[in-house]
Parts: structure tokens; C-alpha cells; sequence
């Protein structure tokens, strides 16, 4: 990963400085790249905006939560 300059769009844990998962903006990268969500394991995902714009969309309708039930 190349260094460039992020900006934090949202943070899922909130609650302490440990590393919890977020996602980015990262206006240097590729456009295919320039979303970037990151896991407090120290990886990270790369996706475009409409790739990020989809799962968005799934999140919204609903068809999403069954991973939580799935992951429980």
C-alpha cells in the first residue's frame, strides 16, 4: 500500500483508539481502489465507488442483515 493521504469516513466501534474498523476516502487511488474499508486485524479491502455504492444499496433494502444472524 502506497502512502497517500486518507479521509475517514466512518468508524464502527467508536469506543476506544484500538483499531476498529472504518472506511476511507482515499482520493489518490485508483478510481477501482478508492474506497478503502479497514478491520482492526490490520487488513483492508479496495473497492470503487459504485462497488461501495452497491453494497450501500444492500445495506439499505435490507437483504443484508441475515449475516448477523448467520455470524451469531
Amino acid at each position: 500500500m502506497s502512502e497517500s493521504r486518507h479521509e475517514p469516513v466512518a468508524r464502527f466501534c467508536g469506543n476506544c483508539n484500538c483499531g476498529c474498523p472504518q472506511v476511507f476516502v482515499d482520493p489518490d487511488a485508483s478510481e477501482e481502489r478508492r474506497i478503502r474499508i479497514t478491520d482492526d486485524f490490520g487488513q483492508q479491502i479496495q473497492l470503487s465507488a459504485d462497488q461501495f455504492q452497491d453494497l450501500l444499496d444492500q445495506a439499505k433494502t435490507g437483504s443484508l442483515d441475515r449475516v448477523t444472524t448467520m455470524a451469531g
